[in-house]
């Protein structure tokens, strides 16, 4: 887990007078799920795009296993893009033996393959369907297993469970697991998903406007706010927002309290014991709360924390 096999030294893309990444500096280690997280147009694919030579940086470099990006063995990176990219007319299998044939992948040794990957992602009574018969999820599947189906020692994952359903999420994030867990693959996951984020990552890059804001485990991450619980409240007159934050911020044990999409978050130690003094400053603004929930620190109350922003905006 120490050895580095992915490494971004001052890496800056400009489109015209655009900065999309802004002198990116990180180390990807071997058998890791490393997530880029962030708010959509925050630079996380043109990032990843250029760590895996789909694009070239403006300036600085990228290197893999020592060596530049560009001098990379074919084979050495699979790549599962955001868009769906796969062939309407040929059924599951076929697609995945033409993608293995692509990679010169031996055809008794690509036949185990495709089985392979047709039942560890729930696809082996469509492997004769057709791609225009496939649901929305099966068709995100097949698309991970073309990406992989050469054995790439690193995994590229664009937004992998954009618009699934729950239960191909997990089948989805299982296989993940189990591309790092027995397979020992480093995988690269972009993700907006909180949850997914959490769940996955071995470490998280949190990225914003082209600029890394930080790096740790999501457990670090979470713990580098402070400890306490975040108390998220909507309120009658939400024009007072920013008068009720101004009065909730400066409050015995109160760490922060922000304004997020018109609701606010106030993280603070013995939330639950606090909340009749919260309540109280409310009413004393001249308004009161439509609507209150206590909970646990975030990865999303981690950015809020850095940026004043939610993830999602």
């Amino acid at each position: 887990m120490n050895d580095v096999i992915i490494e971004a030294r001052d890496v800056t893309r400009d489109f015209g007078d655009f900065r999309a990444v802004d002198k990116l500096n990180l180390k990807i280690r071997k058998g890791e799920v490393f997530g880029f997280l962030g708010p959509n147009g925050a630079g996380k694919t043109t990032s990843i795009s250029i760590m895996v030579g789909l694009l070239l940086p403006t300036s600085g470099q990228v290197l893999i296993n020592g060596e530049e990006v560009d001098k990379v063995k074919k084979g050495t990176i699979g790549i599962c893009p955001q868009e769906l990219v796969l062939w309407d007319f040929l059924t599951c299998k076929e697609s995945l033996m033409l993608m293995g044939e692509m990679y010169d992948v031996p055809r008794d040794e690509l036949e185990k393959r495709v089985e392979k990957l047709l039942k560890d992602l729930f696809l082996t009574d469509k492997a004769d369907t057709v791609v225009t018969k496939l649901s929305g999820g099966m068709k995100r599947r097949l698309n991970l297993a073309m990406a992989v189906v050469h054995q790439p020692e690193i995994v590229l994952l664009d937004e992998p469970s954009e618009g699934l359903d729950p239960q191909s999420r997990r089948v989805l994030w299982n296989y993940i697991r189990n591309l790092r867990d027995d397979e020992g693959k480093t995988v690269i996951l972009t993700t907006h998903l909180m949850d997914e984020a959490d769940r996955l990552s071995d470490r998280i890059a949190i990225i914003d406007h082209g600029k890394l804001l930080k790096l740790d485990t999501p457990t670090n991450l979470k713990k580098e706010i402070g400890e306490g619980d975040v108390v998220e409240m909507k309120l009658s007159h939400p024009e007072k927002n920013q008068e009720v934050t101004t009065l909730l911020s400066v409050m015995e044990d109160v760490h922060s309290a922000v304004e997020v999409d018109g609701s606010l978050n106030v993280r603070a130690m013995d939330a639950v014991g606090k909340l009749p003094k919260i309540i109280d400053a409310v009413e004393k603004a001249g308004c009161h709360v439509l609507d209150l929930s206590v909970r646990q620190n975030t990865l999303e109350d981690v950015f809020i924390d850095l940026t004043g922003t939610g993830l999602r905006e």
